[in-house]
């Protein structure tokens, strides 16, 4: 059996510079050859935000520090190696302080995924090609070199300019999504409940817009309905889906205020709907007279109940198949469990517990023991705290909603 690469000493070993950043570009581990073309020692670099330790040269053209950044966010966000074929960035002369030297570069930005998926590591590989370009000036080429040497410099700088304006264009659309999204989720409700917080972050590699979902309804005279649901897929078409199913629930629970016959509705109006069909959703109905909460959930994790001892109960005894899932239809079961004031419910969908490497029901023994270990946290402190448990409070590679309710 052949022993494991250990990574430091094949990156110091490697001829070309290597650079490591984490998620905050702070520079975590750097090779000889890195520090050989910048001229720096480990000290300098190691543990400091890059654009502390290589300072942008304020007399350069405007722009060069910002592609730098821009493409080290790229890859934060898609996951995906980025290219930078020829940029300039100067870098301080440390024989001479204050001044800079000119400086071009060729650089690749390579993700290095954690175990949720996300990016936990950048690699910079760059190489210094300041001489190529200098040479061009003080060496005159033949007619034939200088052309082919011309056509490579116009191609490089026109994939940089591309690569400029497919990033602008993304975030414009990117921020459309997200305002569509926003406008979607809008909860008129949600704002008269102090005892009530939710979350809602988008997949990594989506536009920031997807099919996950939440929804708060009052009912007279003094009960709410809470519920969750899930879209298969990301994009502008699962948030359409989505839009369409969250209004149809949310309009059914105010004619018929009965979580099952809600989905019953809910199943029916979805098997219309190109994309609807195996969405899940579940739907709690909550009572604070009688300190009952009343649920049906169509595929959908079961929510969890936290008690004031620190047990959880799963709400899981009337869980049916998705919605559409079924030819013809069934009605869908209901079930109840009565509460003690001062119980927290927690409501999810799967981003927040599946993981590559685990089935479902170890997301959910992860996510019961998480909440077993603070009783007493107010719902908004309680929902940053399992999504930071469960390590993805940066997100992760499918969409999470979260509400977590203080009875």
């Amino acid at each position: 059996m052949t022993r494991d690469i250990e990574f430091a000493a094949f990156c110091d070993a490697a001829p070309i510079a290597y650079l490591v950043l984490d998620r905050e570009l702070v520079i975590r581990h750097v090779n000889p050859a890195y520090l050989q073309i910048t001229g720096r020692t480990r000290d300098e670099l190691i543990g400091r935000y890059f654009f502390d330790a290589l300072p942008e040269n304020p007399g350069a053209p405007e722009g060069d520090a910002e592609s730098l950044k821009a493409s080290m966010l790229e890859v934060l966000r898609t996951r995906k190696p980025d290219t930078l074929t020829l940029q300039r960035y100067d870098i301080p002369d440390p024989s001479r302080p204050g001044t800079f030297e000119e400086r071009w570069w060729s650089e690749v930005h390579t993700p290095i995924p954690g175990p949720d998926g996300t990016v936990e590591w950048i690699v910079q590989q760059a190489d210094d090609v300041t001489a190529f370009v200098h040479s061009r000036r003080a060496h005159p080429l033949t007619e034939r070199d200088n052309g082919i040497a011309a056509e490579l410099y116009v191609r490089a700088r026109e994939l940089h300019r591309l690569n400029q304006e497919l990033r602008q264009a993304h975030a414009r659309e990117r921020q459309v999504a997200v305002t569509l999204q926003e406008a979607m989720l809008d909860d008129s409700d949600l704002l008269r409940h102090d005892n009530i917080a939710v979350r809602y972050l988008p997949a990594t590699t989506s536009l920031n817009v997807c099919g996950d979902w939440y929804d708060i309804v009052d009912l007279p005279p003094d009960r709410y309905s809470v519920a969750v649901g899930d879209v298969v897929g990301h994009g502008l078409h699962a948030a359409a889906v989505m839009g369409m199913l969250r209004s149809a629930l949310s309009a059914a629970i105010r004619a018929l205020p009965s979580p099952a016959q809600a989905l019953e509705i809910l199943g029916l109006y979805a098997r219309s709907i190109d994309g609807a069909t195996a969405a899940t959703a579940v739907k709690v109905l909550v009572d604070p007279r009688t300190r009952l909460i009343i649920y049906s959930s169509a595929g959908h994790p079961p929510p969890v109940l936290l008690h004031g001892d620190g047990t959880c109960e799963l709400l899981d005894q009337a869980t049916d198949p998705p919605l559409g899932a079924r030819p013809h239809h069934v009605p869908r079961p209901q079930a109840s469990v009565v509460y003690t004031r001062g119980d927290t419910l927690v409501l999810y969908t799967d981003g927040l517990i599946e993981r590559r490497d685990a089935d479902i029901y170890a997301g959910v023994t992860r996510l019961t023991e998480a909440l077993a270990l603070d009783t007493a946290l107010a719902p908004d402190e309680l929902a940053d705290t399992l999504l930071a448990r469960l390590g993805v409070a940066g997100g992760a590679s499918d969409d999470i909603a979260l509400v977590v309710i203080r009875l």
